[in-house]
């Protein structure tokens, strides 16, 4: 099987990641030797295919940075392997760099040069680049064409690295935290932007601290935890044993001892909190018991992407 036709545009195998903490000195060779490590990553497998969109979560050192680094090909892993469009990201570099986009989660430009010229030159650089032009124009600034970069606005800025990394039709496009300081009309139509991607066939692997975003785009995520995949799957299967959730204020003149919610948890101080497996059925009993009293704040949501994330956050913080 050559490696234009695999499935798979990125294998990440049994990977780790050790950082050297400690050294100490060898009086006999005159070197300093390693004495002390940390592991960032403990031994992960990742597939990101082709045409699919695959979100990286995990809190800051979850290690998600740490394995984005290693896909980039930025450096080497301790142990395990890394294929990214079938080849080694660092030793066949030459086969991967053309065909790979990257969106750093910060980046510099020159500071003297405009969009439109720092647009052309990067273009100059690529071996099958998009025009310029309409590369400026997918990300909404064809207005700042002649702005020097220096005096565009963080989210303007943002949205250049973009237009750079889609310009050379990139196969695997990596986007570590893209639209971070983007307004919500902006995140959109990037959104919009990447979604055209994977439906040409591009492979997207995308981190964010924006749980929205994840939900909208991917259509696997995986969520990390202090160095391993915590969960991984589709949105849909990540929250499945996750229970819904009713809250409001806890009225006064109605007795919690008479609502009957069958098997579901009810919490209760000044407020209420029900959390069920059958939301609709449970809402029913809530707004029966409640009649004609109104339920300030009255909120009933299924699972979330966000509700898992921290509950597996909040693992690490208590472990």
């Amino acid at each position: 099987m050559t490696t234009d036709t695999i499935d798979d545009a990125i294998t990440v195998t049994g990977v780790r990641r050790r950082y050297v903490t400690r050294t100490r000195l060898n009086l006999l060779t005159g070197r300093r030797e390693p004495t002390g490590w940390f592991e960032a990553v403990r031994g992960i497998d990742l597939r990101v295919r082709r045409g699919e969109l695959f979100a990286l979560l995990g809190t800051n050192g979850a290690g998600k940075t740490s394995t984005v680094e290693l896909i980039e090909g930025l450096g080497r892993p301790s142990d395990g392997s890394i294929q990214v469009l079938g080849h080694d990201p660092v030793a066949g570099r030459r086969h991967v760099r053309h065909r790979t986009g990257v969106v750093l989660q910060s980046s510099g430009f020159p500071p003297g040069l405009t969009v439109r010229e720092m647009a052309r030159l990067w273009h100059s650089t690529l071996s099958n680049p998009a025009p310029a032009d309409a590369a400026v124009a997918s990300v909404g600034l064809e207005a700042q064409a002649d702005v020097e970069t220096a005096k565009l606005s963080g989210g303007e800025r943002r949205r250049l690295d973009i237009a750079l990394a889609i310009m050379g039709r990139p196969e695997v496009l990596v986007l570590d935290e893209p639209t971070t300081g983007l307004d919500p009309e902006s995140r959109r139509a990037i959104w919009s932007l990447v979604r055209g991607l994977v439906e040409q066939g591009t492979a997207v692997l995308l981190t964010t601290h924006y749980l929205e975003e994840a939900e909208q785009l991917a259509d696997r995520v995986a969520i990390m935890n202090a160095g391993l995949i915590a969960r991984e799957g589709t949105v849909a299967e990540i929250v499945a044993d996750a229970p819904a959730r009713i809250s409001f204020d806890r009225p006064s003149g109605l007795a919690l001892a008479d609502l009957n919610v069958g098997a579901a948890t009810i919490t209760a101080s000044d407020s209420v909190l029900i959390e069920t497996r059958t939301l609709q059925p449970t809402l029913r009993a809530v707004l029966d018991w409640a009649g004609d009293t109104p339920l300030r704040r009255l909120d009933a949501r299924s699972a979330s992407l966000e509700q898992v994330f921290l509950a597996i956050a909040d693992t690490k913080e208590q472990s």
